[in-house]
């Protein structure tokens, strides 16, 4: 725990439980500090302010790690085979493949290490205490439990502090507790179960005061703070291996035992039952481990996700780590911070109650363009006919110390957030811009501060009298208030009871509440305020409801996120009221059904997983709750995507199956540790990054649909070959050609297919489903044993018309090429009918891949010199004609096969 203190203080009470007193008794200080004597002391004993460092491995390990895999061992084999054969190109494609797969992982790997030296740079460089009674610098690594350090606005909090002053302190914890707007500090102690939201008499190492002066006694330095503790967590929290290279590393485990065992009966066969020569049979099995191992399949899968990573970069969607792409595809959960994610981390005025009527207030974030509508009658009003309006937009004006500026992306809000939502207001009132009242003088002010909760400002307006105006807390200002406006302008006495009413049901909208009021005299002491000059007759003009607003965009995307069987669910450090209000609005399942992080503490991991499902709203969490969540999630078998970008969510984001950070509000330890980025902090994004996620493993599904069976296919010619004592239909080196030459160029070419129709109205493929699935095992044995019998039956005819041996091979060659060159065309759309204009209209990738294609094999059927190395002889004109129709036949048959299936599968769906 954060609040840990050095001496006698009570283990079971907390700082944040304790009274300032005690904590400074506990803490063996004074309110003037620690002599610098004792400070050395305490920083030789308890070391310096600064994170831990992880122990880091050594690089050269790291790197050779990368090629300790059965799958690059399977290539590294496959390119001392072809080493051994003499085809030295072949040879080194393989050897850069499996160079570059070790390069890529050695420069990804090390994002925890990287994401927790960013949290280390959170940590402010220099601090003001108190030593000895007097206020200097020192550098904030030097700083030890018990020092007293001075807050000002705009200085980070150097450690955990418990405060003992408190002066209008309000600090920017967003990066903890997830809350738009600064929390309000105070001295009072709180409760030892109170959530790190609610703990207003503590300031927290990372955070930001944004507002106010305190003073605050040092609890906990370096790795007991609370960001110490979430960066524990990080270094602790286990990452999970994507699906898909959970399926590749069973794929290449397989496929390993597969090729050995078939290799090792073929040689036993053929020279014990076939009594073949020794060279003979075992040249045979080199050429089917050859056409078994489909070596160019790794650099076509690293190519297809490289491609969506481009496609992801268009859409603001940073990828940092490959297979999270093809992960994102699958997912079937999103858990969503709600500040700066489904909202705009902005704060906008939603409602307004004065005079007897509700006001709804238009408008997009700070911009002070909009207008109010009168709720009872669903119609814009006219300021200018309503008097108060009018007032309440001088009281938001002038009672402000923020600005609004405009910039390249919209307005912004300089100073706090609510008060720029209060000066937007005022500009949408009178329609003077940013700047309303701006000829009014302020003369004097009594900043916000905990202990009374309000602000005061007196202004001299243009025609030299003194005005006051006033903003608070709803109860502190009408406590205050004599008397009301109305209607017609005329002052009427307070209906406390009312306004209280009003303040509930603006408060059960999930809105934060301000009054607003002025003074019924005008100061005469010389223009200065002060609470006597205030009195207790304020005039009451009324009160506003302010919110975070919902990003217009992430509604849309939420519903497609539900159309495609996508879960959306929200883990937020706000308050539950608020959570489930913009649950709400945004459209989540369930949004009055909220468990806040007390409830979660209460429930042990099999109820939290009873309950994990049928709730969307989680409120007041704290990291190690999303942790929970996330793990409670998975435990379902559901693919889990985590968005955020605090410091607090970076341990959800690095268990998440898919870590999501906001790139333009996040922190940089959410950054490092997820594996996308969304540049443009929109939750739509995701949306559009989920679906170039399901392309990326639809086309990695169809390089693999289309690599297995031509592999099948080569491969089941060899055995036949062997086990019946037939002729080679192709040589082994005619299979390296092919295996080099279209095995990655037109497996390349599925790398560049776009989304197929209705891909977001497909539900997320299951946790568990294998990549080698029936549908695909099926396919891999029907067009294997097409390609069989069209190689044998091509080879047969051949030798019927009395063609060479060489002939009758390059026809074979060339047939199995056209094969490939239609079951491309036929696996480009693995969803619906290959046989429309569209699928025959391809891509100029796939077109550019059958040219280099068919230009290669009229080179090696009829250019002498790849002739002699190739054993190919000039093929007639009639039997290419046959060899294209051959692919025709082929394509009609697969094309009818899949059709009778996807009607059988609908079929079933129906019933």
């Amino acid at each position: 725990m954060s609040d840990v203190d050095i001496t006698s203080m009570d283990r079971d009470r907390p700082a944040h439980a304790m009274a300032p007193e005690e904590v400074i008794a506990g803490l063996r200080t004074e309110r003037g500090g620690l002599s610098c004597d004792e400070a050395r002391q305490r920083l030789a004993e308890r070391g310096a302010n600064r994170l831990p460092e992880p122990p880091r491995r050594n690089a050269v390990l790291r790197f050779l790690a990368h090629f300790h895999n059965v799958l690059i061992y399977v290539l590294i084999g496959a390119a001392v085979i072809t080493a051994g054969l003499g085809h030295f190109v072949d040879t080194g494609v393989i050897l850069a493949v499996v160079i570059a797969n070790a390069v890529i992982g050695f420069v990804q790997e090390g994002r925890a290490e990287t994401a927790m030296d960013a949290i280390r740079h959170m940590l402010a460089p220099h601090s003001s205490v108190l030593r000895d009674g007097r206020r200097s610098s020192v550098d904030s690594a030097d700083l030890v439990p018990g020092d007293i350090v001075l807050l000002e606005a705009g200085e980070k909090v150097p450690a955990d502090l418990r405060l003992i002053e408190a002066r209008g302190l309000r600090v920017d914890e967003a990066i903890l507790t997830g809350e738009s707007v600064p929390a309000e500090k105070q001295l009072a102690p709180v409760a030892v179960a109170a959530p790190l939201g609610d703990r207003t008499c503590m300031a927290y190492s990372g955070t930001m005061v944004s507002a106010g002066t305190g003073l605050g006694a040092v609890v906990a330095t370096g790795g007991e703070t609370e960001i110490g503790r979430i960066s524990g967590m990080l270094a602790r929290v286990e990452q999970l291996t994507t699906p898909l290279i959970l399926q590749m590393d069973a794929f290449a485990r397989w496929l390993t035992v597969l090729i050995l065992l078939i290799a090792g009966i073929l040689l036993v066969y053929g020279y014990f039952v076939g009594h073949m020569a020794f060279t003979d049979v075992f040249m045979s099995v080199v050429g089917l481990s050859v056409a078994a191992i489909p070596e160019g399949l790794p650099a076509v899968l690293t190519i297809t996700l490289a491609v969506g990573v481009q496609a992801m970069a268009r859409r603001n969607a940073i990828v940092r780590r490959l297979p999270a792409i093809e992960t994102l595809g699958s997912v079937s959960v999103i858990c969503t911070d709600k500040t700066g994610t489904l909202t705009r981390n902005e704060m906008l005025v939603a409602s307004l109650s004065a005079a007897g009527e509700v006001y709804g207030v238009t408008g997009e974030g700070y911009a002070p363009d909009g207008a109010l509508r009168l709720v009872s009658r669903e119609t814009d009003v006219d300021p200018a006919a309503h008097p108060v309006l009018f007032e309440i937009a001088r009281a938001a004006a002038l009672c402000n110390d923020a600005a609004l500026l405009p910039g390249e992306d919209g307005w912004r809000a300089e100073g706090d957030p609510m008060e720029g939502a209060l000066k937007a207001l005022a500009g949408k009132i009178t329609g003077e811009g940013a700047s309303p009242f701006a000829d009014w003088v302020r003369l004097d002010t009594i900043p916000f501060d905990a202990a009374h909760r309000y602000m005061a400002v007196l202004h001299r307006n243009p025609d030299g009298v003194g005005e006051i105006h006033v903003k608070g807390a709803p109860e502190q200002v009408l406590a205050m208030a004599a008397g009301q406006r109305g209607a017609g302008g005329a002052t009427e006495a307070l209906d406390a009871a009312f306004w209280h009413e009003q303040v509930e049901a603006i408060a059960a909208k999930g809105q934060r509440v301000l009054a607003l009021a002025m003074s019924g005299r005008t100061a005469e002491s010389g223009g200065t305020l002060s609470a006597e000059v205030l009195g207790r007759d304020l005039v009451l003009l009324g009160l506003v409801g302010l919110i975070d607003p919902p990003r217009p965009e992430a509604v849309a995307a939420v519903i497609e996120c539900h159309r495609a069987g996508i879960r959306v669910k929200m883990i937020t450090g706000d308050h539950a009221g608020t959570a489930a209000a913009i649950a709400g609005r945004i459209g989540l399942a369930n949004p009055d059904r909220v468990i806040t992080g007390t409830e979660l503490d209460a429930m042990d991991e099999a109820e939290l997983a009873a309950i994990v499902l049928d709730t969307d709203v989680f409120a007041r969490t704290s990291p190690e709750h999303k942790l929970r969540l996330v793990s409670a999630l998975q435990s379902h078998g559901l693919t889990v995507a985590m968005t955020g970008d605090g410091v607090n969510d970076a341990p959800a984001l690095k268990r998440a199956d898919a870590g999501i950070a906001m790139g333009r509000k996040g922190s940089d330890a959410a950054r490092e540790t997820a594996d996308l980025v969304l540049a443009d902090d929109n939750f739509a994004s995701i949306v559009a990054a989920v679906r170039e996620g399901r392309t990326v493993y639809d086309n990695i599904k169809k390089v693999i649909s289309w690599t297995l069976p031509t592999s099948g296919g080569e491969a089941a010619t060899i055995i036949v070959a062997l086990f019946l004592g037939l002729s080679m239909p192709i040589t082994p080196v005619q299979i390296l050609w092919v295996n080099l030459i279209t095995g990655i160029t037109l497996g390349l070419a599925l790398a560049f297919e776009p989304t197929e129709a209705n891909t977001m109205k497909r539900l997320p493929r299951p946790r568990g489903e294998p990549l080698l699935g029936a549908g695909l095992i099926w396919h891999v044995v029907v067009v294997s044993l097409l390609f069989l019998g069209a190689i044998f039956g091509i080879h047969t005819y051949a030798v019927d018309q009395g063609y060479s041996e060489e002939l009758a091979r390059t026809l074979a060659l060339n047939t199995l090429v056209a094969l490939e060159i239609f079951h491309l065309f036929f696996i480009r759309n693995i969803y619906g009918t290959s046989l429309t204009w569209k699928a025959v209209r391809g891509t100029p990738v796939v077109w550019l891949c059958v040219g280099a294609i068919t230009a290669a094999q009229f080179a090696i059927t009829y250019f002498p010199p790849l002739q002699q190395v190739f054993g190919t002889r000039p093929v007639p004109l009639a039997d290419g004609a046959l060899v294209v129709a051959i692919g025709v036949v082929f394509l009609a048959l697969v094309e009818t096969e899949k059709q009778l299936r996807l009607a059988v599968r609908r079929g079933r769906t129906a019933t």
